[in-house]
């Protein structure tokens, strides 16, 4: 049986450490959270999928959130 070489690829894999290190946090948002975070900062609460299948409740709701400011 062959041995495998250290410049190999595969050896690499198999026994090398990565190079690259993760980002430090938490795992990042979702787009579906962003939604539901933009909600509550609206004051709207409820279900946004049942919201978003009335297409002009949905676009009133994203003209507000996009016009919004804070205090």
């Amino acid at each position: 049986m062959a041995r495998m070489e250290e410049g190999r690829s595969v050896h690499r894999v198999l026994v090398g450490k990565p190079e690259v290190k993760r980002p430090k946090g938490g795992p990042r948002l979702r787009w579906e959270d962003n939604i539901k975070m933009d909600l509550r900062e609206l004051g709207g609460g409820g279900d946004w999928m049942e919201w978003a299948q009335d297409r002009d409740r949905w676009r009133t709701l994203v003209n507000k959130a996009m016009n919004f400011r804070v205090p």
